[in-house]
């Protein structure tokens, strides 16, 4: 009876696999966390265009825990999946995890942020010119503060490198800014982390309101954790006072611009980025030449574009 049960189990497996064998082949896709809109969009329009192409997308959220989207790996792994896209939660950390995928021979994409880890492999990888979306946040700043200028809280996130680009691009242009001028120049009196959520960038920017009476201005690395410190500027009876620029062009993010709520926003293309990164997949598929790294350029979207948006209306 023993014999026929494990006969009967094997052939179950076996049943198993082919009938898995069968199916669409499967892209893996872990961003950093599904609780921001702009992850789930560029999950959609991923998902509309490997369905468009015989693939099926399988999406898991790591929930900004890179232990867990390290496990998420070897679960993609044991399936057998065809690509994997990753947000990296940590573009250091999450390095032992994607060598784990080249070792399998399983290709691996990042899309919106780089994985920036030694010795690993990474197919293509396509996102916004983050450097160059952070220098329009910094020529947004100059024209929200004027010839005053003033002190400015950072709200950064250190671990993804798109975010570390957006800060370097802001700096870039406000350091010359200043070099160019004796008065009203603009003070980056804090840089704290902002984690890209609502909670993180609240406690962040409760936290330097207190420490800097004249804080004139703040800049986040995207509209979660901008949309969070406006919530602390309002509770300090501060909004009169202090303008946020964001970043992404998210619908909250959008309506909060609308309100003069949010100064401006560097926006990204979620929907884009989705498509041309499975688009990459198909290509290195078909033995097809592409470029590594496929950068989208930023545009700036202020109040003026916010009241004449039809989404919006």
């Amino acid at each position: 009876m023993k014999i026929l049960f494990r006969l009967l189990s094997a052939f179950c497996l076996l049943l198993s696999l082919v009938s898995c064998n069968e199916g669409k082949p499967v892209i893996a896709y872990s961003p950093q966390t599904l609780s921001n809109p702009f992850f789930t969009v560029i999950a959609d329009h991923m998902r509309e265009e490997a369905e468009k192409n015989g693939y099926e997308l399988l999406v898991m959220d790591p929930d900004m825990d890179v232990k867990k989207q390290s496990d998420q790996i070897d679960d993609f792994i044991a399936k057998g999946v065809r690509a994997i896209v990753l947000v990296p939660v940590d573009r250091v950390s999450i390095g032992p995890a994607v060598r784990e995928a080249n070792a399998a021979g399983i290709p691996v994409f990042t899309v919106d942020a780089k994985c920036a880890a030694e010795g690993t492999e990474i197919e293509g990888h396509v996102g916004t010119d983050n450097f160059q979306g952070g220098e329009l946040a910094g020529e947004a700043m100059i024209e929200a503060l004027g010839e005053e200028g003033g002190e400015v809280l950072v709200l950064d996130l250190k671990k993804a490198n798109s975010c570390v680009l957006r800060v370097d691009g802001f700096k870039k242009v406000i350091n010359a800014h200043n070099k160019a001028r004796t008065s009203g120049k603009i003070e980056i009196v804090a840089e704290l982390d902002g984690n890209g959520d609502r909670t993180k960038g609240y406690e962040s920017a409760s936290a330097a309101l207190q420490a800097h009476e004249d804080l004139a201005a703040i800049f986040a690395i995207n509209d979660p954790s901008a949309l969070g410190a406006y919530t602390a500027v309002t509770e300090a009876n501060r909004e009169n006072r202090i303008k946020i620029i964001g970043f992404d062009g998210m619908p909250d993010g959008k309506k909060a611009i609308k309100k003069g709520q949010i100064y401006a926003d560097p926006i990204q293309h979620p929907d884009k980025m989705g498509q041309k990164i499975v688009e990459l997949i198909r290509k290195y598929e078909n033995g097809l030449g592409f470029s590594r790294e496929t950068l989208l350029p930023a545009t700036l979207y202020t109040q003026k574009d916010a009241l004449e948006d039809p989404d919006l209306k």
